[in-house]
């Protein structure tokens, strides 16, 4: 198992974001027991009976449980994840009422015979239950319906304040504050469930970004070979037709044709390997123009330092750091979150060098992601050329490569 530390590290961007806003939902609940203990403790006197402290206690205990287990479904249900978070609301609204409700009958009473006193702290607890009952409802629930279900959880537990003793004015008080309070509360965790949502829309339009440049050269490329090949296969399919309503009439002229035929099909094999020629040969310029385009349409800052002699690089080398600079922009949209990425050529010694540099990787991959082919296949297009690709060891968080081939004397 692994530690939560290392967990963490694993974690993407969004991952983070929602770990981070789950727990901030999580404290509306988790603030029940350490208040009710405090309440306690407050109002704790000679004249104070064990029975409603218990009863007290097991209530703050339950609403924190119950409470926690709605507010992660109705989170999973807001992020559009399969739940049963109306069951965890019915629930958590019927352990409320149904805990205030013995909390008030069973706790002192608001007043005596010498007049007013402080409120029990029964009452205060009751306040708490329902106060953070609002966050799981406002989540889990339209707004339409949120704002009727709080309003009624209230109106339930005023009998039992009445009932408990509490004068009509002070329960109108109370329930006045507590429906002052219930809002604040189901505004600030519905504001970070919908942040969580924001999160994970905008990582799934980074995804889809990246496939859609994926998508975008495809088109490109079967484009191009649709304006090679169309005209071409046309005029081979009318020459041969021609040519076989010649030769069924034995005339000479056929021939003719299917040399004709033949010429074009050799000029369509060349235009054919052109075609993939130039798919497959990667420009050095153009690579890095079209990196610092994608990059910085996925929010990435690409710095690209080519320096002043790299036209004067031999082509074959140009080429090969095109295509590292092509699979290096593929791995930093896939397999990075990064805010920066730099792209420098320099020379050292009789070596052109090309460093590639990215923040934004986990400190540990998720095991989804697996081993790749990319880098594998960049070192076999550097070895045919007598060059090496390096990884070496970068800062946390960082993903550093150096791909180097000789220079000609």
């Amino acid at each position: 198992m692994r530690s939560p530390l290392r967990r963490w590290r694993g974690f993407g961007k969004p991952q983070r974001a929602e770990l981070y806003f789950r727990w901030s939902i999580y404290l509306m609940p988790l603030v029940v027991l350490p208040s009710t203990l405090l309440v306690i403790g407050a109002h704790n006197g000679p004249g104070l009976s064990p029975a409603p402290v218990r009863i007290a206690l097991v209530v703050a205990l339950a609403a924190t449980l119950v409470g926690l287990r709605a507010c992660r479904t109705s989170l999973d249900h807001y992020l559009g994840r399969p739940t049963d978070h109306l069951r965890w609301l019915a629930i958590s609204g019927g352990l409320t009422v149904a805990g205030a409700w013995a909390l008030l009958l069973t706790g002192p009473a608001a007043g005596g015979p010498a007049g007013p006193a402080e409120p029990p702290y029964t009452s205060l607890i009751t306040v708490f239950l329902l106060v953070v009952s609002a966050g799981p409802i406002s989540i889990g629930l339209p707004l339409r319906w949120a704002a009727p279900a709080v309003t009624g959880l209230a109106l339930l537990i005023a009998p039992a304040m009445l009932l408990a003793g509490t004068s009509l004015g002070s329960t109108a008080g109370q329930l006045v504050g507590t429906l002052l309070g219930m809002p604040f509360v189901g505004a600030s965790c519905r504001s970070f469930a919908w942040l969580t949502a924001v999160v994970w829309e905008l990582d799934g339009a980074r995804e889809a970004q990246s496939r859609l440049a994926v998508a975008e050269e495809r088109l490109r490329f079967s484009r191009d070979l649709h304006d090679v090949m169309g005209r071409n296969l046309t005029t081979i399919a009318l020459k041969s037709e021609l040519a076989v309503q010649l030769a069924r009439r034995g005339r000479p002229e056929a021939a003719e044709q299917m040399a004709e035929v033949q010429k074009i099909a050799q000029e369509s094999q060349r235009e054919v390997r052109d075609v993939i020629r130039g798919y497959r040969t990667a420009d050095l310029h153009a690579e890095a123009i079209g990196a610092r385009a994608v990059l910085r349409s996925a929010d990435v800052a690409c710095e690209i330092d080519l320096g002043e002699r790299a036209d004067e690089l031999p082509p074959h080398v140009q080429s090969v750091f095109g295509w590292v600079i092509r699979e290096a922009t593929t791995n930093v949209l896939r397999h990075s979150e990064a805010d920066r990425c730099l792209i420098r050529l320099r020379r050292e010694g009789g070596r052109a060098v090309l460093e590639l540099e990215n923040d934004g990787v986990p400190a540990v991959p998720p095991p989804s992601q697996g081993g790749g082919t990319g880098l594998r296949g960049l070192r076999e297009r550097l070895a045919a050329h007598d060059g090496e690709l390096t990884v070496p060891t970068a800062g946390p968080g960082v993903f550093r490569m150096l791909a180097t081939v000789p220079l000609p004397d």
